[in-house]
């Protein structure tokens, strides 16, 4: 199965919302289209991409806790 185009809903959309962010600007209907077709284009090829797996952090490099202190002795003098 070939892989769906960005319809022109969706793109019209994506536009609309970068258009609402800067503030509604007149003149910019065609950067707003070209730049939601761009991401919406973007966020697909990373859904497509397999997940990498970020390597485990070593615990030589976590912060050690700090040791717990000893319990008070009690004294015997108070008995």
């Amino acid at each position: 199965m070939l892989p769906r185009k960005d319809t022109d809903e969706e793109i019209a959309a994506a536009a609309y919302m970068i258009w609402l962010e800067e503030g509604q600007p007149h003149g910019m209907d065609k950067e707003h289209w070209f730049r939601a077709q761009t991401a919406l284009e973007g966020t697909k090829a990373k859904k497509k991409a397999p997940a990498k797996k970020k390597p485990a952090k070593a615990e030589a490099a976590a912060k050690p806790k700090a040791k717990a202190k000893p319990k008070a002795k009690p004294n015997p003098k108070d008995a």
